[in-house]
């Protein structure tokens, strides 16, 4: 395999499946299988998923919330689906630990970054919950972070669309994907891959973000091998 630690980002929208809001069972399960069979490759996997099924910060402050205290729902949100998805994965006998960068001592442990890395070693799935633990901070800016500080070889970002195109794949049928684009032109296009502090921090860390779609069977594997799915977004390309 070409990648052995990956930083997975998983949407909290894509959780919520058809229903909008919440958690899907089914969409829960095949996460969790996906995972399951880089487990078993013996990929060390540590995770960052998002809370817009439940709460986006964003969203709060256009109905007039205070940023900081909508920000912090959001935290917490991420927490309800973190505890969802560490249930599912070991109810699939995968040893699974949450790590919070807020304190909750009652169901998550602190994050610390050496406790992260051997649990990685051990053979542990990390979910890495709370975002930064910061306001004004997204959880793609969580992934980048936590990946860089954790020496991920790679962030996985799934989607679910095929890679990153040029414009909207969904409002425009003649939108083209890039097989691979720079950083850099990610952030002169203002292109939707992750926000641009995220990009940023993996251009300045030399860390590659590989875009593809998780409800395509086996597309998971398919990146770890090194296969071309998706759109691979690295400094020269």
């Amino acid at each position: 395999m070409k990648y052995k630690r990956v930083l997975l980002k998983l949407s909290g929208e894509a959780l919520a499946g058809k229903q909008k809001v919440g958690i899907d069972g089914e969409i829960l399960e095949r996460f969790t299988q996906e995972i399951k069979v880089l487990y078993n490759m013996g990929v060390e996997i540590a995770i960052v998923i998002g809370a817009g099924n439940i709460h986006r910060g964003v969203a709060g402050t256009g109905n007039g919330m205070d940023r900081t205290t909508s920000d912090h729902m959001g935290m917490l949100g991420t927490m309800i689906n973190s505890l969802a998805l560490q249930d599912s994965l070991e109810r699939n006998n995968i040893y699974t630990r949450v790590l919070s960068a807020i304190q909750i001592s009652r169901i998550a442990e602190p994050y610390i970054r050496r406790r992260a890395i051997r649990h990685l070693e051990k053979r542990r799935v990390v979910i890495f919950a709370a975002g930064t633990g910061n306001p004004y901070f997204t959880t793609d800016t969580a992934a980048a972070l936590r990946a860089n500080e954790i020496d991920a070889d790679v962030v996985l970002k799934a989607t679910k669309v095929n890679g990153v195109y040029d414009k909207d794949p969904v409002e425009h049928s003649d939108a083209k994907m890039f097989q691979t684009i720079e950083y850099i032109d990610v952030i002169k296009k203002g292109l939707r891959v992750m926000d641009m502090t995220a990009v940023s921090l993996c251009m300045d860390n030399d860390l590659e973000i590989i875009v593809f779609n998780v409800f395509e069977s086996g597309n998971m594997q398919k990146v770890v091998m090194g296969e071309k799915i998706g759109t691979r977004v690295a400094k020269f390309v």
